[in-house]
C-alpha cells in the first residue's frame, strides 16, 4: 500500500457537488492499493497513520499523533499512487489492485483506523470523480509505502 499523508487544519471531499466527507484538524490521507496487498498491510499502515507523531505539543515539537489530539482522517482512494512513471510520458498502473480487490481493502483500512483509536474517519467514494479541498498545516506531507517496511 502507498499513502500520501498530509497534516491539515481541515479537509473535505465532494462528489458531483455534494460533500461526502469532511474533517477539521487531522490527516488527509490518499491511499493506493497495490495488487499484492492484503489485510496485513492495511492493518500495519493504519497503525502507522494513527500513531505518527506529527502534531505539535505545548512546546511546539512534533510530539502527538492524530489519535492523541482527537483529530480525524479523511481517507481518499487513489489508484494513481500506484502509477509507474519510469518509462515514457504516460504512467502505467499495472501495480494497482483491481477494483474488486482494492475496494474491500480500502474499507478494511478505514475499519483498522477506527480500531486503532482514530476519533473520526471520513472517506471519499471509491471509483468516483472527486474534488478534494484541504487547508494544509505546516505543510507536513509524508509518503508511506508498506513495501519499504
Amino acid at each position: 500500500m502507498r499513502a500520501v499523508y498530509q497534516r491539515v487544519l481541515s479537509a473535505c471531499v465532494t462528489v458531483a457537488g455534494e460533500t461526502v466527507g469532511e474533517i477539521r484538524q487531522g490527516v488527509l490521507l490518499f491511499l493506493g492499493v497495490e495488487a499484492d496487498d492484503g489485510e496485513a498491510q492495511a492493518e500495519k499502515l493504519a497503525g502507522k497513520v494513527a500513531g505518527l507523531r506529527v502534531f505539535s505539543d505545548a512546546a511546539g515539537k512534533m510530539n502527538h499523533s492524530v489519535r492523541e489530539i482527537g483529530g480525524g482522517v479523511l481517507l481518499i482512494p487513489n489508484f494513481t499512487l500506484c502509477g509507474d512513471c519510469r518509462h515514457g510520458r504516460r504512467p502505467e498502473f499495472l501495480r494497482a489492485a483491481r477494483p474488486e480487490t482494492a475496494e474491500p481493502l480500502f474499507r478494511a483500512f478505514a475499519g483498522f483506523l477506527r480500531a486503532a483509536g482514530v476519533a473520526e474517519v471520513e472517506t471519499g467514494v471509491f471509483g468516483a470523480d472527486m474534488r478534494v479541498l484541504a487547508e494544509n498545516d505546516g505543510p507536513v506531507t509524508l509518503m508511506l509505502n508498506t513495501k519499504e517496511w
